[in-house]
């Protein structure tokens, strides 16, 4: 059937999370066989991922990563999926004891999963035990993207970002929210945006800590702060672009490339998480080794390189100059982000600027690197939109 043939499943279905040891043992045997690439030529990270760093990161993978660690953290978690629009769409869905909470949608962006918020889910839910007021209580609800993580892989094209935004409204309705707020970073801010112009039935306000608000046209006279945006712009399509280009023109070359090698998969998500974080020269500066592997591990297990990378084919025709939204946007700034605009033309783009906070740390990873620092810019700037 086409999926405008296909019934209407309305369905909401519990799901838990169980890797067959065999495929754990396989990645265990590919680990213990890796053909290594000569080192590189320079001293830094120019090049890409360093081959002491890629063995230091593959070794503890291989002898003392524990994937069942991470099952049994996230099947302690409701867990569910639903057919929207033909596509199977995992979620997590976690309502607060609380009476009032607001409902707050988190979307995460590439290479990214809905592993990115688990820190945020108690801190949100249950605010009066992590130092916030029962009045700041969430409902959480953080879906995987189309072709990501246990969300079903499109097997046709036309998964723009537009289409998501329509998914996630549907969602949100079939959960029974009539009144709802949504968060997103990276493709996730993306996709919060494109819901704050489709605006569904319910959505009060969003959250961003990844503004994509560049002008068209960058002016010729720039104030300081917008020079460095457009530096930051530049090392974005430039210099650090590599993966989006290569993801945006041929995402199946890239699934070839990793979905038989995990190392090759590893490199692929370290190298972003090194380059784009708040570090001191290695990703583990910013992140746990552990939380980078839980992540390289639910893109090996679910075979999702070329998937996930579709989601820069499907949208390649856009651009980080990003549309004008007149309902409530929150905003928070972490200063290591890539790319970074500045102040005056987020505020050009947003005409109802509810809050704009700045963090004293943080890079492209926020809800990952700064997670305590994100639930109160969450709580703070959403606060107005409570009833």
């Amino acid at each position: 059937m086409s999926r405008d043939e296909a019934p209407h499943d309305t369905a909401i279905r519990p799901f838990a999370v169980h890797v067959p040891q065999s495929e754990i043992d396989d990645l265990r045997d590919r680990l213990a066989n890796v053909r290594w690439p000569d080192a590189e030529t320079v001293d830094d990270w120019s090049q890409g991922v360093r081959v002491d760093s890629a063995r230091s990161l593959v070794d503890h993978w291989q002898h003392h990563y524990d994937w069942r660690r991470f099952e049994s953290r996230v099947n302690g978690l409701p867990q569910f999926t639903a057919t929207i629009d033909g596509l199977d769409i995992h979620f997590v869905h976690v309502r607060s004891a609380n009476p009032g909470a607001m409902p707050l949608l988190l979307t995460h962006g590439w290479p990214g999963s809905f592993i990115d918020f688990l820190a945020l889910i108690d801190p949100l839910t249950d605010p009066v035990a992590h130092g916030g007021s029962v009045e700041d209580s969430f409902d959480v609800v953080i879906p995987s993207l189309p072709g990501f993580g246990f969300s079903g892989k499109p097997t046709e094209t036309g998964w723009t970002v537009p289409r998501v935004a329509a998914a996630w409204a549907e969602l949100m309705a079939r959960l029974g929210y009539e009144r709802w707020t949504a968060h997103g970073g990276d493709w996730g801010a993306v996709v919060t945006t494109a819901l704050g112009i489709l605006r569904p039935e319910g959505l009060a306000g969003i959250h961003l800590s990844s503004q994509y608000v560049f002008p068209t046209t960058i002016p010729d006279e720039l104030s300081p702060e917008e020079e460095h945006a457009v530096a930051t712009l530049a090392l974005y399509t430039g210099y650090l672009g590599g993966s989006n280009h290569l993801q945006a023109t041929k995402p199946q070359t890239v699934g070839f490339a990793l979905a038989d090698s995990p190392v090759g998969q590893a490199a692929w998500i370290y190298e972003k998480f090194q380059s784009k974080s708040d570090n001191d020269g290695r990703a583990e500066d910013a992140l746990a080794i552990d939380e980078i592997l839980d992540t390289i591990s639910l893109y090996w297990f679910t075979n999702s390189a070329a998937s996930s990378a579709r989601i820069y084919w499907e949208n390649s025709s856009g651009g980080l100059a990003g549309p004008r939204l007149s309902l409530p946007v929150a905003v928070t700034v972490f200063p290591k982000d890539i790319p970074l605009p500045p102040r005056s033309w987020i505020e050009d783009a947003y005409s109802d600027l509810i809050h704009y906070g700045e963090a004293e740390r943080g890079g492209h990873f926020g809800a990952l690197e700064q997670p305590g620092f994100l639930v109160r810019e969450l709580r703070d700037g959403l606060r107005t939109l409570r009833r």
